[in-house]
């Protein structure tokens, strides 16, 4: 017999060795063609035909890979240093208890913003992961080629320029325009002048955004080419925002006169006299929906100069925290189309008149140190829960000692009580961890086992990350 034919014999016995094991019985009589090499002990004989089975099927019989099997290139390597061995299990319990997406990205960003990434087996962003922090552009990209069924990665390692616009994968790109907004805003405007009109409106749209990086007059013309001249209403909308913050809003019209007509300017003291917005309460629910429909579709300087104010004076003047629903559509105003000092101004006053929900809502377009002091100012005068806290200062905020805090000393309270579970106060023991600082989460983390947390409770699992993580991030 060959010893093809050999190799031949013994696959077809194995047919018959696999189904007697897999039923629970004995193979060894059905092995004949290694009659000799098993022995006659029948126990033995099990044994050997098992490491003989296991042989040939090992060397002589492979799997036969799929026709689409394709191989991917390395995953890249990004600029900043991944997480240490060592931490890596507490972040993929952390990014594990995370109920959604929002809480997984605060994760994902605040590693970020301490300078370091995630490993490529704990965490990858989707090609479609906008939330994704600018330094995985790389990894969103690796996934949009692998999704599209393409091995070779695109060359991009020089800058970008409206001829290899193309060679750069859509998160590469606009991590380039973004870095050379922020280097010489003229040319990545040129560049958007010059590509994207070759973008479909959702891509157009997303490019545009990035003009809110030191946005200026000279953004104008092409702005307003955009609002008479683009296909998608979203661009044009944003295009119009945009204009907006630079002062050039629509005209006055009959809308922002109707909507003038729900509030009157009024002067109130008698030595330092000063203005205040008086509000028309509507009548009737109709009423009500058509201001709403008007103050979502006004900006801020056509609204003031219909009250003949200035806007920074109508900020000024509002009466916060009277009416919420007329306070919502004015933050609007500001948050959207704004300027940054109109912004700046806006959050001060908000701050100063406690009005929460308003400070989260312009938070997003803040500096981050402007970001933090305000959520300090929130914590330690108007009793901010570290929740509420987080929401403002973001992920980069480095709060020296928020457990003096009177919601710390509430929270320390509660932990004492001889009520309380395991299950109690999970948000704002992970808030806490997400806005300290690395020295006052080492002593948060001594305040609290002192209070009679274990130091294994999982609810401290991101206070421990931020105590063990070295803070090589920017500071804000």
């Amino acid at each position: 017999m060959t010893e093809t034919a050999s190799a031949e014999a013994i696959f077809e016995t194995m047919g018959a060795i696999l189904t007697r094991w897999t039923m629970g019985s004995t193979a060894a009589s059905a092995a004949s063609i290694w009659r000799v090499e098993l022995g006659d002990d029948p126990v033995e004989a099990e044994l050997r035909l098992l490491a003989l089975s296991g042989q040939f099927l090992g060397t002589i019989v492979t799997g036969e890979p799929p026709s689409t099997l394709r191989v991917l290139p390395d995953i890249p390597t990004l600029a900043l240093p991944t997480v240490s061995a060592a931490l890596r299990p507490l972040v993929r319990r952390i990014l594990a208890a995370s109920k959604d997406a929002a809480s997984k990205a605060d994760v994902i960003h605040f590693l970020a913003a301490r300078g370091w990434t995630t490993h490529p087996a704990d965490w990858m962003p989707d090609a479609s992961d906008e939330d994704a922090p600018d330094i995985y552009a790389a990894w969103r990209d690796w996934a949009a080629l692998a999704a599209a069924g393409e091995t070779t990665p695109r060359q991009n390692g020089d800058q970008l320029t409206a001829d290899n616009w193309d060679d750069f994968w859509p998160a590469a790109r606009k991590a380039a325009l973004i870095e050379l907004r922020r280097r010489d805003p003229s040319a990545a405007r040129a560049l958007l002048e010059a590509r994207l009109g070759s973008e479909n409106a959702d891509a157009r749209l997303r490019l545009l955004t990035l003009l809110s990086e030191r946005l200026s007059g000279d953004d104008v013309a092409f702005l307003e080419n955009l609002v008479t001249n683009d296909r998608a209403p979203k661009v044009k909308a944003m295009a119009t925002s945009m204009l907006a913050r630079l002062g050039h809003g629509p005209a006055v019209g009959e809308d922002i006169a109707e909507l003038a007509a729900f509030f009157s300017v009024k002067t109130k003291g008698l030595l330092r006299r000063s203005r205040v917005i008086d509000f028309e309460t509507p009548k009737t629910p109709a009423q009500w929906q058509r201001r709403k429909v008007l103050l979502e579709g006004a900006d801020l300087t056509s609204f003031s100069g219909a009250l003949g104010l200035a806007p920074q004076d109508l900020i000024a003047a509002w009466d916060w925290n009277v009416d919420p629903a007329a306070d919502a559509g004015l933050i609007k105003m500001i948050v959207e189309p704004g300027t940054n000092a109109q912004l700046a101004q806006a959050a001060g006053v908000v701050s100063e008149h406690d009005a929460t929900g308003l400070i989260v809502a312009l938070a997003a377009r803040l500096a981050p140190a402007e970001r933090a002091r305000f959520a300090a100012v929130g914590l330690h005068t108007h009793g901010f829960r570290f929740e509420m806290a987080q929401a403002v200062a973001g992920v980069a905020a480095r709060l020296d000692d928020p457990l003096s805090a009177p919601s710390g000393a509430k929270l320390l309270t509660a932990l004492r009580r001889d009520d309380a579970k395991p299950s109690d106060h999970v948000a704002e023991l992970h808030a806490l961890g997400l806005i300290a600082s690395r020295d006052s989460a080492r002593r948060s983390l001594e305040q609290l086992t002192g209070a009679g947390l274990l130091q294994a409770d999982p609810r401290l699992d991101m206070l421990r990350l931020n105590a063990a993580l070295d803070d090589q991030g920017e500071k804000p």
